[in-house]
């Protein structure tokens, strides 16, 4: 056990190593490529050269846009074939695209040899690694400081804080991913977010409760961690119903979504915080305010104030043994003449040196006030770099140069601000000169979450259109389990180090946290793509995977409601062994059905 907390303790540098080297091997991989395609006829230049006759030869009378059919590109001879077909004239994108347009690396970058076809493998596993790091890492380090000071800011009571602003700092990777993969308005996009929240909400309420119940009966005996009844309940039976409601619009309904019927399924989580406002007052007024289902028993008035519970970082609630700072308040900094911050080692500064390209555009341009990364050099270049960073994605649509002068003045009065109003030595400390920053901080870290979360739907898709498997089984599986190896590990974590306290906070973030996943990340996502195609009804597309993830989540759900009060609430290996069994009868579901497609 002590194994696991020192590994659990080092899960952040692992994470920022891996996805770094990720990033250079990459930079490696194409700079051969780059090398080796100068000596050989590839079929880049075939292609290009195919597609500048096709253009030079039809001129105007080829159609305005042609439809892009997945199953033609798939049945052509070879990349080059293939490179041709993505580069013909008026041909709409086969996949969502991001930044980067990954079929087109995939058949024009690389030849149809099996080494070619090995080396576009691994860039795609590559750069699926560093994309699913970052938006992992900026939703935990950035995203989450920001709705954690905002909640001390704004004074919200704990068990509120607990299921508004923080459940959407946990479930921001998962919540960005559905609304940018609904928003695409493609098919397969739309398929991808509806399975992948689906897919994240059964591998937490099942792999990661079971392992989470597992881990404390082997830590305590399983006698002594019992989880509170009436808070546990009433989570799974919220997520039941959610899932009903959603069953009852793509099955009764047809997949139909218009923006009031959105409206109405987001309306369960108001009434949701609503409910647990009223339990939390209901408590406090008999005397009992840790009888609730979200925060653990030690958040109670006898233990530390909130304000520090909230600016503790969230994915990090266990054992911060240097691979993270401590959980300091954001905007306070204590400092001691007699002491100084230890001196880092070689091999620190090297992993600095080494995580510097996808930690220093982040640093740079989201504002940050958490007190044991305040550094005014960096306050004043992110109040300079920010309105810049808007002012280019602003105006990539557009040739008006507008939007980047503008952004170009605003850095430069918000950076003078900077200089003027901060310290060198501690963050903003009052609460009115916090806000800004802390506003800042939110908004560009959701943008950062959006091009990542972006670039991770439009790469799926690709990898799905390429190799011939349904986007729908990636989202459900592949981007699900991206998603929520955070939450596997600070839960894990936390029920191996943080007690029976620590017990009751994994398990109950294994049920709320999907919850607020499925209301608000379908919600929204619904909500954005039917405005989006208003007047016309929206129509959701789903695909087997998603009805066999939300079977497979509602039995989890029954087993948990059903097993646990019969068990006098009690964690033990019975309730987390059958969890990870109903997570084992869906994947051989899964595998099943793709070995009848390939076979």
């Amino acid at each position: 056990m002590a194994f696991l907390l020192r590994l659990l303790n080092y899960r952040r540098n692992a994470a920022s190593a891996v996805a770094s080297l990720s990033f250079l091997l990459l930079i490696l991989i194409f700079s051969v490529h780059l090398v080796a395609t100068r000596r050989r006829d590839d079929p880049v230049s075939a292609g290009a050269a195919v597609t500048s006759t096709i253009s030079s030869s039809s001129g105007a009378s080829s159609p305005a846009t042609t439809r892009c059919d997945a199953e033609e590109l798939r049945s052509l001879p070879d990349n080059a074939a293939r490179c041709r077909y993505l580069s013909s004239p008026g041909r709409s994108p086969c996949a969502p695209r991001g930044y980067v347009d990954y079929l087109a690396v995939f058949y024009c970058g690389f030849g149809s040899s099996p080494p070619w076809l090995v080396l576009a493998a691994a860039v795609a596993l590559l750069w699926l690694l560093v994309l699913f790091y970052l938006l992992g890492d900026t939703a935990s380090t950035y995203f989450c400081a920001s709705l954690e000071g905002l909640s001390s800011a704004l004074r919200l009571p704990p068990s509120i804080a607990g299921v508004t602003l923080l459940s959407l700092g946990n479930g921001a990777p998962d919540v960005l991913s559905s609304v940018v993969a609904f928003a695409a308005g493609d098919a397969d996009a739309g398929d991808v977010g509806l399975s992948s929240v689906l897919g994240g909400a059964l591998f937490v309420s099942t792999v990661v409760a079971g392992v989470v119940a597992i881990v404390a009966a082997g830590r305590s005996g399983g006698d002594d961690v019992s989880i509170e009844h009436r808070g546990f309940v009433r989570d799974v039976c919220f997520l039941l119903v959610a899932l009903c409601y959603l069953v009852a619009v793509l099955v009764l309904a047809g997949g139909e979504v218009t923006v009031w019927t959105a409206a109405s399924f987001l309306s369960l989580y108001a009434a949701y915080v609503l409910l647990v406002s009223f339990s939390h007052c209901c408590s406090a007024a008999a005397g009992d305010e840790d009888d609730d289902g979200l925060l653990p028993e030690h958040h109670t008035k006898s233990s530390k104030p909130a304000a520090a519970d909230l600016a503790a970082p969230l994915l990090l609630a266990a054992g911060n043994n240097g691979d993270a700072a401590p959980p300091v308040p954001i905007a306070t900094k204590t400092t001691s003449p007699s002491t100084s911050p230890p001196k880092k080692t070689f091999s620190r500064r090297a992993m600095d040196v080494l995580e510097s390209p996808l930690y220093l555009p982040r640093r740079l341009t989201i504002p940050d006030i958490a007190a044991h990364r305040w550094s005014k050099p960096y306050a004043i270049a992110s109040a300079f770099l920010a309105p810049l960073l808007l002012a280019f994605i602003s105006s990539s649509s557009t040739t008006n140069p507008i939007f980047l002068l503008s952004g170009v003045f605003s850095g430069f009065v918000l950076a003078a601000l900077a200089s003027l109003s901060t310290s060198p030595s501690s963050p903003p400390t009052t609460r009115l000169s916090k806000l800004p920053w802390l506003a800042g901080g939110f908004a560009m870290s959701i943008l950062w979450s959006y091009l990542l979360a972006r670039e991770l739907v439009a790469l799926l898709v690709s990898i799905g259109l390429a190799g011939g498997v349904r986007a729908s089984v990636l989202g459900a599986t592949v981007l699900a389990w991206g998603n929520s190896l955070g939450d596997l590990v600070a839960d894990v974590a936390l029920a191996a180090g943080g007690g029976s306290g620590g017990a009751q906070t994994a398990v109950a973030g294994c049920y709320a946290g999907p919850a607020f996943n499925v209301v608000v990340g379908l919600g929204l996502s619904m909500m954005v793509a039917a405005a989006a195609s208003y007047p016309r009804v929206y129509v959701v597309a789903v695909d087997s995977p998603a009805f066999e993830a939300v079977g497979f989540l509602v039995a989890a759900l029954v087993w948990a409601v059903v097993v646990l009060p019969a068990r006098g609430m009690r964690l033990d290996r019975v309730f987390g062994v059958g969890l990870l069994v109903v997570y084992g009868g869906f994947l051989a579901v899964r595998l099943g059905s793709l070995a009848g497609a390939f076979g």
